[in-house]
């Protein structure tokens, strides 16, 4: 049967709605003048000032080493958590306690752990943000993990604790190898949200370590300007990029099961 053609009508106002505004971003950020809602010819001199601007490279500096620290330390505990559960218990209640930190609000989340930190009487800084990072950042690691194992072939392992190896030695030569595709979608997701995170950073960084989206916040609070739009456009880039790579690589689990 043929679909009225009305009801495409919502569809496409739904996706205008939600991507026109990121459109005109991208344009406004190879915009020559210096109003962020006229466009006064092509330039990309805005992206060059991103490069003197010493807030905006602490920031990413900041940015990089928590989310390449969260990765590493999401990813093996993430991984870790996912085998527990998997292999090692069979209760719902501890399942949604483990993942628990990726359906919580991060604003929820912010605020449990700035009276965590306050509680231990812990000073903030990007050592702070780590943890907080880590938290929600191994659970959405797990989720992805668990799934390739749940579709993993567990006589491999049996074989291999049959014939007389230890449950380390099966772990790194018959379990890891299966969950490498799961594992590196998992670290790329826990990359890419730990990057574009702001309500648990903000609540938990200190002012003297700010990380790039809370700069991006101190900015935008006197106005949005083409330098804004151009550091924008360059985080979209990233974000969609390692999105991409993850989905591809949770397909890539998907077809190995």
């Amino acid at each position: 049967m043929r679909k009225p053609r009305l009801l495409h009508v919502p569809f496409w106002l739904t996706y205008v709605f939600l991507y026109a505004p990121i459109v005109v971003l991208v344009a406004m950020s190879v915009n020559s003048g210096d109003s962020p809602y006229s466009f006064d010819g092509f330039s990309l001199k805005w992206y060059g000032a991103l490069a003197q601007n010493e807030d905006i490279r602490e920031g990413l500096v900041n940015t990089l080493i928590v989310a390449l620290a969260t990765t590493v330390l999401a990813t093996v505990l993430g991984t870790l958590l996912a085998v527990g559960m998997a292999r090692y218990t069979r209760s719902r209640t501890l399942d949604a306690i483990g993942l628990l930190p990726a359906v919580l609000p991060d604003l929820v989340l912010a605020i449990g752990l700035l009276v965590l930190y306050s509680a231990v009487q812990m000073t903030l800084g990007l050592h702070s943000v780590l943890l907080a990072h880590v938290v929600f950042g191994m659970a959405f690691v797990a989720a992805v993990v668990r799934t390739r194992l749940s579709h993993g072939d567990t006589t491999l392992e049996e074989a291999s604790r049959d014939l007389g190896a230890g449950a380390v030695t099966t772990f790194l030569r018959i379990t890891l190898p299966q969950l490498a595709p799961g594992i590196a979608a998992g670290a790329l997701l826990a990359f890419t949200l730990s990057v574009d995170e702001f309500v648990i950073a903000f609540f938990t960084s200190a002012p003297t370590e700010p990380t790039l989206p809370v700069v991006i916040y101190s900015m935008v609070r006197f106005g949005v300007t083409p330098e804004i739009n151009a550091l924008a456009t360059l985080l979209l880039a990233v974000s969609f990029t390692v999105v991409i790579a993850a989905q591809r690589m949770t397909r890539l689990t998907e077809s190995l099961s």
